[in-house]
């Protein structure tokens, strides 16, 4: 279950009547636990209930228990001290009697206390409780779940009554009937409204209760808000519509896309009401207001509503909107309109600590340095905000506006402490929404960011001026248009957000707030003098998770730059859009981007391309979580990447999460070295290393690979097998310790091998696998000789060196290992065939670690390994006979302490949280390695993994350079 779905539930229950003996069931069923799990606890001969109080207790969660009235404190505490519970290492302590609720999380100390039908307000607190890692915003923001829960239903229900509103058509336009629902809900919480709760109030008591007329009510409504004062009496708008004020903005007239009003059906004609209503600002194409009343008074432009559709609205209004966070509330509402987001309602969003890792070093960090260097000196502080005022964010894909919301709201407070500072807090803003400028994709995310931006100028206004002045220069709502509904990868961006003192004229001369999208890309902006600060969180899709059109887009940006362009995540395509823009305007970038675009064979074909001509990286954050609300989610290992055009003034800087670093430059890697891009070669670039292989394909379908068991019962069989029967290791079988076999049948003894029924009967398989591949190779040559391995890599004579593909990035160090003679190793791992033991101690080194972090790529947050890029590229230098004889012992030492604590196995042994404890000889021979391999690199240990990287940078390009 996610957030949305278990406040839900738990709402449900706050607002059913209390039942003492099902409450503590229905409550954990809330936050996801199994029909089994439940059936369990219930059962007076089942033991899963350890409750000694009488309560219920579900071990390593919670302990709860329902008590008579008036005694909610005492029973908390009896479940506090109650020996169970630490037994049973439960992490929560819940109380109730039915009229008060009480409850403590045991792990930090906090706790609740509220009037029992208000716990639902409390969902946040323990969604631990269904496996959910909150973050502080869902605590803080229970409003907003609980808002996009309400809207969801409704949105779902009226598309099950209102079928032809569900299909492409008509989509946006019932997007843009949700958009205007929002902001009523929010304005008449506000005061925006001449009253509290006028709509909610007036759709209750105009609409009838079996909400036949209810899509005709929120029509003359929308009607009203959509016409001036002074032309309501000629357009006939109902007295009780008339409470209204007009917004305008294009939210409240007619979508662009609903369907034409028809005429000659009864009701005033088009053009009725005379000249006035005809000249209506939101008319369009030709169409007079009169029209659109018309189309309105029947609610044409509005679902029809069915009874539950009528009380979720109702339900919806009756909120408290005054607690709405356009922060978090958009990123979260985007997913309503979407039905492949739905699933995941409310999971979606962006921290507000993580959108300021972006814009603080991008913009905000020297506003806040200029303000703090001006003091109170009048002069500089209105150069600031005359600066301010000038300044454009600009979010190429901006989804519901998040990162445009935070920059608003924080250029508005450093704004208001100058204004304070000058003596001027009532002055109006000069900061203007149409500086902050966005492109998106989908249409309801550019409604709602457009909402979330308006909603965040006017609490900017009520906390920084005041709740007056607010509301006074509020309504009617502007009619310009700043985000634009598009593939930011096709459109303009200098058209969009052109460059400073360009005038780029208006393609439509109707282009609104809430006008359509493509048509309406280049609008009026003229910012003389101004600076313009690109950010965002584009989507990521690495190769393989691209569908077609996807793939389109990036042939239309990469094609021209590289072939190779597959290898590149999908949000490379804005950083080579954002270096295109950089080339015609004076601008910064700082976008979010998984790690993997600085890693790996994508990094050569993005990064030359992007650090071209004037470009470069002013600052980096290192890999971070990009984490969100889901159930057990570990996030997204991200970095933040800031691209401007060349400033020598300007000092760069790495964050590296605790600390932060002033260097001389910033490779594609995010390192302190010269602009290097490290590509696969087929040999060691040292001579001192020996040549790592790949290791086998069977192409078998498993009938080569024996298990235990199948080898035992082979050579049960048949002695003579043995001659055949090798060891076979993959990276798992290697990290994990299991134990496989393969057959090896050289071409000579295929027919002695045949005559063993069970072998025979894995060669027929085989051949018959192979003769229906898809693979014309398979099956005109693999099937003829099913006993062979697609690709048989070596087979040592003396040993091997198995290095695994893929290992946890949690290890500090790769686990590497030795295998006897006659090991047929898996192309899930590499290997080096009957090479000096001293190759080992290199591999098993931190130095080659933190190389092979940087240059290879990652399989999800794992080292991802590569012989030719990981391998032969690491830089060794030339190592003495005893350089080498002390690495051995190294290597030998490594081994033998693995030996001593058999048969754990190598996970066990490399796991970081057991290492020390159960395993502190292997660490130790570690320690000892890195202190033998480090002292021949620079005479010393490194202090750290930043200048064991940059050595190996320097040393990269003078090999290279040779």
């Amino acid at each position: 279950m996610n957030a949305v779905e278990i406040e839900e539930t738990v709402s449900q229950l706050a607002e059913a009547p209390f039942d003492p003996e099902e409450f503590p069931f229905a409550f954990l069923e809330a936050f996801g636990n199994k029909t089994t799990t439940i059936k369990k606890l219930r059962s007076q001969s089942n033991s899963s209930n350890k409750s000694d109080v009488g309560g219920v207790l579900q071990r390593n969660n919670i302990h709860l228990k329902v008590c008579t009235e008036g005694e909610v404190a005492a029973t908390l505490t009896a479940l506090r001290e109650s020996p169970a519970t630490t037994k049973q290492k439960a992490k929560f302590i819940l109380a109730t009697d039915g009229k008060n609720l009480e409850a403590e999380n045991l792990v930090d100390g906090e706790t609740v206390a509220c009037a029992y039908p208000d716990f639902h307000d409390h969902f946040g607190f323990f969604l631990p409780l269904a496996g959910i890692t909150t973050v502080k915003q869902i605590r803080e923001n229970a409003f907003d779940i609980k808002a996009t829960a309400r809207l969801n239903r409704l949105y779902v229900e009226l598309l099950k009554d209102n079928p032809e509103w569900d299909t492409a058509e008509r989509r946006e336009e019932m997007n843009h009937f949700m958009a205007r629902l929002i902001f009523c809900f929010f304005a008449e919480d506000t005061n925006i409204f001449c009253r509290e709760n006028l709509f909610t109030d007036t759709v209750a008591r105009m609409s009838a209760s079996d909400s036949s007329n209810t899509h005709e009510v929120l029509s003359e409504i929308f009607r009203a808000m959509a016409t001036p004062i002074k032309q309501r009496k000629a357009i006939a708008i109902r007295n009780w519509a008339n409470d209204f004020p007009y917004a305008n903005g294009g939210l409240f007239g007619p979508h662009p896309l609903a369907p034409s009003p028809k005429t000659g059906e009864g009701g005033p004609e088009v053009g009725e009401g005379g000249p006035e209503a005809a000249v209506s600002p939101l008319s369009r194409s030709g169409r007079g207001a009169g029209g659109e009343g018309l189309k309105n008074a029947r609610g044409e432009g509005v679902p029809r509503f069915s009874r539950i559709a009528r009380s979720y609205l109702l339900h919806v209004g009756n909120l408290d909107w005054t607690k709405i966070n356009p922060d978090i509330f958009g990123s979260m509402i985007q997913a309503v309109a979407d039905d492949e987001e739905r699933g995941a309602l409310g999971m979606h969003y962006t921290s507000v600590p993580n959108i300021l890792k972006v814009l603080n070093p991008l913009f905000l960090d020297d506003l806040r340095e200029q303000l703090e260097n001006a003091g109170d000196n009048a002069r500089k502080l209105l150069n600031l905000r005359k600066r301010m005022a000038r300044i454009r964010v600009f979010d190429p894909a901006c989804g519901s506006g998040n990162f445009l919301v935070i920059a608003y709201k924080e250029m508005r407070q450093i704004e208001a402490e100058i204004n304070r500072r000058r003596g001027e807090p009532d002055i109006k803003s000069e900061i203007p929404l149409t500086n902050f400028r966005g492109i998106e994709i989908r249409h309801f995310s550019c409604e709602i960011a457009r909402l979330a931006l308006i909603i965040a100028e006017y609490q900017c206004d009520v906390v920084h001026r005041g709740q007056q002045l607010a509301l006074a220069e509020f309504l009617p709502l502007k009619a310009d248009n700043w985000i634009t509904c598009g593939n930011a990868l096709r459109l303009d961006w200098l058209s969009i957000c052109p460059p400073t003192g360009t005038d780029v004229k208006v393609l439509r001369e109707d282009a609104d707030l809430f006008s359509e999208p493509e048509a309406a890309a280049e609008v009026e902006f003229e910012n003389e003098g101004g600076e313009t600060y690109l950010c965002g969180n584009p989507p990521y899709l690495g190769k393989g998770k691209k569908d077609t059109a996807q793939l389109d887009d990036m042939r239309f940006v990469l094609e021209h730059y590289t072939k190779k362009y597959g290898y590149v995540d999908y949000v490379g395509c804005w950083f080579i859009r954002a270096a295109e823009y950089l080339q015609c305007t004076r601008a910064s970038v700082a976008l979010v981007a998984t790690n993997s675009i600085c890693q790996g064979r994508q990094l050569p074909q993005l990064w030359p391309h992007v650090l071209r001509q004037n470009v470069e990286i002013f600052f980096a954050h290192h890999s971070f979580k990009w984490s969100n609300s889901a159930a057990n989610n570990a996030g997204v290992t991200c970095v933040i990447i800031g691209i401007s055009t060349i400033n020598q003034n300007r000092s760069k800087h790495i964050n590296y999460g605790e600390f932060s670093r002033v260097v001389s430059n910033i490779n594609a890697y995010l390192i302190d070295g010269e602009n290097i891009y490290i590509e696969s070669v087929p040999k060691p670039l040292s001579d001192t290393v020996s040549t790592m292989l790949t290791g086998s394909v069977p192409n078998d379908g498993g009938n080569l690979i024996l298990s235990q068991e199948d080898t035992s019962n082979l050579v049960s069989l048949n002695q003579s097998c043995h001659r055949f029967i090798h060891p076979f290791f993959g990276s798992q079988d290697f990290l994990q310790g299991h134990i496989r076999n393969c057959l090896v049948i050289k071409d000579e003894d295929v027919e002695t091998a045949k005559t063993i029924p069970e072998i025979n009967r894995r060669l027929d398989e085989i051949s018959r696998l192979r003769a229906v591949s898809k693979k014309k190779e398979t099956r005109d040559l693999l099937a003829a000789v099913p006993h062979r391995f697609q690709h048989r890599g070596e087979i040592p004579c003396r040993c091997a060196i198995i290095v695994p593909s893929v290992s946890s990035e949690r290890r500090e160090w790769f686990p590497v290992g030795l295998l006897p003679a006659g090991t047929v190793i898996s192309n899930l791992a590499f290997m080096i065939v009957d090479g000096p033991l001293f190759n080992l101690g290199l591999l098993s080194s931190r130095l080659h670690l933190v190389w092979i972090a940087t240059v290879c790529g990652k399989l999800k947050t794992d080292f991802r390994y590569s012989n030719t890029l990981g391998w032969n590229t690491f830089p060794v230098p030339t190592l003495t006979e005893q350089n080498k004889t002390d690495l051995t012992r190294c290597a030998e030492d490594i081994l033998l302490a693995r030996e001593h604590y058999f048969p754990a196995t190598i996970a066990d042994m490399y796991d970081p949280n057991r290492m020390d404890t159960e395993f502190p000889l292997v660490r130790q021979a570690h320690d000892r390695n890195d202190e033998v391999l480090e002292r021949i690199y620079i005479g010393r240990r490194f202090k750290n993994d930043t200048e064991r990287l940059e050595k190996l940078f320097e040393m990269y390009t003078k090999m290279t350079a040779k």
